[in-house]
């Protein structure tokens, strides 16, 4: 039976979150790669799990990849990666 939290957020909702923050640094990470990760089919990831995700506000798409935002990571328990100051402009 699968666990879903007050958020409705399932098993393999957390795994592919925690995932991505645990081995990819918080992303930005491909869909291949996290679909290889956790061992699930890519196409599953992308109709089933994610809209959910980026609905809630816990994952978002960029040109790089997906990653995880703050959100996520408190709902999960995780603590943030340190920011880092004026890497913008500090080249």
């Amino acid at each position: 039976m699968m666990e879903v939290d007050a958020l409705g957020l399932d098993e393999v909702d957390r795994k592919i979150l925690s995932t991505i923050i645990e081995n990819f640094g918080g992303g930005p990470v491909g869909i291949s790669t996290i679909a290889a990760a956790i061992d699930e089919e890519k196409d599953t990831i992308e109709s089933i799990y994610e809209p959910f995700l980026m609905r809630i506000g816990f994952l978002e798409r960029t040109i790089r990849g997906r990653k995880v935002t703050a959100k996520a990571y408190s709902h999960l328990g995780y603590d943030l990666p340190p920011t880092p100051q004026g890497s913008l402009f500090n080249k």
